[in-house]
């Protein structure tokens, strides 16, 4: 299905729940987040009513985030049954790798064939700091077992001023022998702590300057390079410094039943405990109406949410 700017909307992000066992400043602030109740969440069985739906309407990939998925109860239960349904082309998963290693050859024998990994450090230190955790060993571990079971693996660097702005040669430096994507990732001002986003942003855009490199162009909302002599490829999100709104092709489905057609828009709109027909009605005008592009660069995040909340 097309919005009214013509853009095709076939990526659906669900939001399965808004908790995580990280911890981290730009997401959820230094107080933390109001958590949603369990009788406010989605029920499985109400996302995949929703799913059937949107792939109805022309959804083909579907992708799994929180908060972190997996501190969900029974995730791989839904997992299991999105698995059924016919239609969807391409069924991923965003996770802070904490919570996965054991799960990961179930995944795989489930279809899921690629895993977006979030992680801002590779010292293990700086991502205690970052965190609030002590899991740095847990996230590395499931990362390389999910590389050698053949995922496809994408980590995703979130660029913070003075923290781990030092570190982006080492992030480099993983794509030399591993067939993996690494994601640089603007921060954003979406956050629980708006002041820590603005004053710790950094462009992207240079990062890769020094490095021999093709531009491969863009690959969903990410400008792909493949370094030379590397197996694998890095990829630059920048949200605020090279707008990729005109590209946009997803929406967004909150744990707690909401939809977003855009993740810094404040418009949402409610579906949980609809009829069939009135949720398929309201899907269409949400995905129709979707806004032409955010507004970052001009009055910020109009979103009330973290993007703990949103699911990223």
């Amino acid at each position: 299905m097309k919005d009214k700017f013509g853009r095709e909307i076939s990526y659906l992000r669900i939001s399965v729940t808004d908790r995580c066992n990280f911890r981290c400043k730009y997401c959820m602030g230094d107080r933390g987040i109001d958590l949603l109740k369990h009788e406010d969440i989605l029920s499985f069985e109400e996302i995949c009513q929703t799913v059937e739906i949107m792939v109805g309407l022309g959804i083909k990939k579907i992708r799994l985030t929180g908060g972190e998925p997996f501190a969900r109860r029974g995730l791989m239960d839904l997992v299991e049954m999105l698995a059924k349904i016919d239609g969807i082309e391409d069924l991923a998963i965003t996770t802070n790798g904490s919570m996965v290693y054991d799960k990961l050859e179930r995944l795989k024998e489930l279809g899921i064939s690629r895993l977006n990994f979030s992680l801002d450090t590779l010292d293990r230190e700086k991502f205690k700091q970052i965190t609030k955790s002590d899991g740095f060993d847990e996230v590395i571990r499931s990362i390389n077992k999910a590389i050698d079971l053949g995922f496809k693996v994408k980590i995703n660097v979130v660029l913070i001023k003075g923290f781990n702005d030092n570190e982006i040669s080492d992030f480099v430096a993983l794509t030399k022998d591993k067939p993996i994507e690494v994601r640089f990732i603007e921060l954003m001002p979406i956050g629980a702590d708006l002041a820590f986003d603005k004053n710790n942003y950094k462009e992207n855009s240079t990062l890769l300057k020094d490095y021999e490199k093709k531009d491969l162009g863009f690959d969903g909302v990410s400008r792909t390079y493949k370094i030379n002599g590397h197996m694998g490829k890095v990829g630059l999100i920048s949200p605020l410094s090279h707008k990729f709104c005109g590209d946009c092709n997803r929406i967004r489905l909150t744990s707690d039943g909401k939809l977003k057609a855009c993740l810094h828009s404040k418009d949402e709109i409610s579906i949980k405990g609809l009829s069939r027909p009135d949720k398929e009605r309201l899907i269409k005008a949400t995905i129709y109406n979707k806004p032409q592009s955010h507004k970052l660069d001009e009055s910020g995040s109009e979103s009330a949410r973290t993007m703990s909340s949103i699911g990223g």
